[in-house]
């Protein structure tokens, strides 16, 4: 299977996983945490076997940033947490420091 389609897999089920975490309102409701512990658990596998042939640095750079970057956009658009420059700016930031790390890697293949 492509790499860059298992680490998209891992990427959603981490934001997915993530994004529960807010509803289990600390592990008191059942299926929210069910949810935390399926996202994670397909999330880190999906991510193991994107290992097996992405480097390190380019696929938890990618996973980490874009997972971190999409559960911030997620407490804005479902959770209705605020939004402002500093936010943005931080978004932004993130995306940019995935990109420069995959440059760094010598990009992607």
């Amino acid at each position: 299977m492509n790499p860059f389609l298992l680490l998209g897999i891992a990427i959603i089920f981490e934001v997915f996983g993530s994004s529960m975490l807010k509803a289990t309102q600390g592990f008191k409701k059942l299926l929210p945490s069910i949810g935390v512990i399926v996202g994670y658990g397909i999330a880190f596998y999906a991510l193991s076997l994107t290992l097996q042939t992405l480097p390190l640095g380019t696929a938890y750079a990618i996973w980490a940033g874009l997972g971190t970057a999409l559960t911030a956009l997620v407490g804005i658009f479902i959770y209705k947490e605020g939004i402002n420059s500093k936010k943005v700016c931080g978004l932004i930031l993130i995306i940019g420091g995935v990109i420069m790390l995959n440059l760094a890697n010598g990009g992607v293949h």
